[in-house]
């Protein structure tokens, strides 16, 4: 089985990251992406992010009635900060019959060459690259493993919805209904 893992903070969950897991579900070879749920990017504070436990829950909910999405929290069981290289080498161990590949934003494969044990990643893994506003995706583009996409452009964030919500605006038409009622009910990011 071939399985796409798309990492983010998801800090919240919106229509934007499930346009791209959809895309990459149902127009690439792949069969199913995983959501897995960072709880510490190494290029990001902690102190701006929900719990894990809540931010995976939004995820769930958002997706629980597609089959080819999964929620994962393995990385809530490893070393922090969350290092690609050790979550791969992880779960290559614990699913020894599932293909890995990474989904990622043209934006991060400019940053590529930065990440812990790169050179690794790329050699094993295939990674499924989207389009991000504002980023044409340079550094690395030639290379055999990387597989250019032609998901939606969204031009969504996370940032953009938390920021609507401390100051009192409503953002449920940018997140799927279950997340959105989710976050409501425990009255995040106001």
């Amino acid at each position: 089985m071939k399985i796409g893992l798309f990492f983010g903070s998801f800090n919240p969950i919106h229509n934007g990251h499930m346009a791209i897991a959809g895309y990459m579900a149902q127009f690439t070879d792949l069969d199913q992406v995983w959501f897995v749920v960072s709880p510490h990017n190494p290029f990001k504070e902690k102190k701006s992010l929900l719990k894990g436990h809540h931010r995976l829950a939004m995820v769930k909910a958002a997706i629980e009635d597609i089959p080819y999405l999964k929620a994962s929290d393995i990385e809530f069981g490893l070393p922090q900060p969350s290092y690609t290289s050790v979550t791969l080498a992880y779960l290559a161990d614990k699913y020894p019959t599932h293909e890995f590949a990474l989904i990622m934003g043209s934006d991060n494969l400019g940053t590529f060459n930065k990440w812990m044990n790169y050179e690794s990643i790329i050699e094993s893994h295939r990674i499924y690259i989207y389009p991000r506003p504002g980023h044409e995706a340079v550094n690395l583009i030639n290379h055999p493993s990387v597989i250019s996409t032609e998901a939606p452009l969204v031009e969504l964030s996370s940032t953009m919805i938390r920021n609507s919500l401390s100051i009192d605006k409503d953002a449920r038409c940018f997140m799927p209904d279950a997340a959105w009622l989710y976050l409501d009910e425990m009255n995040f990011y106001k």
